[in-house]
């Protein structure tokens, strides 16, 4: 699996949004909670090229941005790839929801 990392926010609905799909895919990721610690926040910015919002997603220290850009790729069918999730769900590749 690869390394998969997400910065929140403890209530952002942003944040749980995200990684309601990331678990959706079967994806293990480590989670940093940079709640009013701007220490933390600024090395994210760092990563990010300035992004201070959250969430924000990164995969095998590539940046993939934020929830919208990772529901975006889960749109267009590449989330799975980039996540080396591919396998995971069979269901879905099948057009089958479970119930």
């Amino acid at each position: 699996m690869k390394k998969i990392e997400i910065y929140t926010w403890q209530h952002c609905p942003y944040c749980q949004r995200a990684k309601a799909l990331l678990e959706s895919k079967g994806a293990a990721y480590t989670e940093y909670k940079i709640d009013g610690d701007e220490d933390k926040r600024d090395k994210m910015a760092l990563r990010t090229g300035g992004k201070r919002s959250v969430p924000q997603i990164f995969v095998e220290d590539v940046h993939l941005g934020g929830c919208d850009d990772i529901h975006a790729l889960d749109a267009e069918g590449k989330l799975d790839g980039i996540l080396g999730t591919d396998d995971h769900d069979t269901s879905r590749k099948n057009g089958l929801h479970p119930a």
